[in-house]
């Protein structure tokens, strides 16, 4: 059950994340709500992941996997340029929370 609520962590943040762009400095009503809204489950869900896994693991994943995801949604949705420097960068970020899934001791699995 703690990888589902990390599931949910990282997809109400990147939903959250990827919908700030739209709220125009939150002049916009709908936009600004699904940030906060999607901001708050990102953290409730991140809480009880932690009730399983150390809070070093649980940030690098969730901030790993959100890099990742805010930046394929940003090159769909905002037509935003990702170079290689950037592929590159991403790259080595699965690579470091692959790492953590299969090599540390301090995940449970």
């Amino acid at each position: 059950m703690p990888y589902l609520y990390l599931a949910a962590a990282i997809i109400s943040e990147v939903i959250a994340t990827t919908a700030l762009k739209a709220t125009n400095e939150f002049t916009r009503f709908w936009p600004s709500l699904l940030v906060i809204t999607g901001y708050a489950a990102a953290f409730y869900f991140m809480t009880l992941t932690l009730r399983t896994f150390p809070v070093g693991i649980v940030y690098a994943v969730w901030a790993g996997a959100g890099i990742v995801l805010v930046t394929i949604l940003g090159y769909f949705l905002y037509n935003q340029v990702i170079d290689l420097p950037a592929v590159i960068g991403i790259t080595l970020i699965i690579a470091g929370v692959v790492v953590i899934q299969v090599f540390s001791g301090s995940v449970v699995h």
